[in-house]
């Protein structure tokens, strides 16, 4: 489980900061505060967390806090991954209180989103706790969002598929359907292909006959979609017996009630559009801390 954000995702970050900032302060900044809080007030405040859940993205709202000021402090008290529970203490931002009001829906926006990534992340990691199965994500994500939404997926523990179109090789039915349904044709131009060498070949099958070929074309990974469990057991039986090292994967109308008994087929890989398309926000706040002078 990584939770180090890598340079992709740094970029994507400050991208998706920069145009958070812009969206909130506009022109003319925070008008509330501009008019309220005195230019040399300062103070410190707390992220605090109000549900039980996982934590993801310290890194990136204090990246939030960095732009909005450079002279503010964040000081993250526990790391991207940590369980949460109600009234446990993220982080704290000290600095000037202009800036501290300016960052917070902004730096909130960004932790309670992908914190509820990597909570429903673990809930699924958790459900199939026992067995040799990966839980994978989708690129069902928020456009512009993906690159932080697959690193909060690693933050609740959960494996990121291919990040795009780009980076992998997943033939699909409308695939399949513009080849006249030729599965074969289809894995032995995507091997072929200059360029996809290094990559391995998944297709996606609807029926235990699609599997069969797919096993004797030499597929590396087949998706199983929307199979019933006996369906599922039935093709694990046939992978083992036909091409026993071609990966199995799972997927369409996963949750949390049926994980489970998905894993308990034998499949070794099971992807879950829902941990990035569905995931509620993790409830945290930003709670003034009152100064020790009073």
């Amino acid at each position: 489980m990584s939770t180090v954000l890598n340079p992709a995702e740094m970029t994507a970050a400050d991208t998706l900061i920069r145009l958070a900032l812009d969206e909130d302060l506009g022109a003319m900044g925070d008008r509330t505060s501009l008019a309220t809080i005195p230019e040399t007030a300062h103070a410190t405040a707390a992220f605090v967390a109000r549900s039980a859940g996982v934590v993801a993205g310290l890194p990136i709202a204090q990246r939030v806090c960095t732009a909005v000021c450079r002279d503010l402090q964040f000081t993250a008290l526990v790391s991207d991954g940590t369980a949460s529970y109600r009234g446990l203490v993220l982080a704290q931002v000290s600095g000037p209180l202009r800036a501290i009001l300016a960052a917070e829906r902004t730096a909130l926006n960004f932790l309670q989103r992908l914190s509820g990534i990597a909570s429903l992340t673990r809930q699924f990691v958790d459900a199939v706790q026992g067995y040799m199965v990966q839980i994978l994500d989708t690129r069902k994500t928020t456009p512009g969002w993906r690159l932080l939404e697959k690193y909060a997926v690693r933050a609740g523990g959960g494996t990121n598929h291919r990040l795009g179109l780009f980076d992998g090789i997943l033939i699909k039915d409308n695939h399949l359907a513009g080849l006249g349904g030729d599965i074969r044709q289809a894995i032995t131009a995507a091997r072929n292909y200059p360029g996809n060498r290094h990559l391995p070949v998944e297709i996606e099958v609807d029926n235990l006959e699609q599997l069969e070929i797919a096993l004797l074309a030499a597929a590396d990974i087949v998706l199983l979609d929307n199979m019933s469990l006996e369906q599922l057991r039935l093709a694990v039986a046939r992978r083992n017996a036909i091409a026993p090292k071609v990966l199995l994967e799972a997927s369409g109308g996963v949750n949390l009630q049926t994980v489970r008994a998905i894993a308990a087929t034998g499949v070794d890989r099971i992807s879950v559009g829902a941990l990035t398309h569905s995931a509620p926000a993790l409830d945290i706040g930003l709670d003034y801390v009152p100064s020790v002078n009073g």
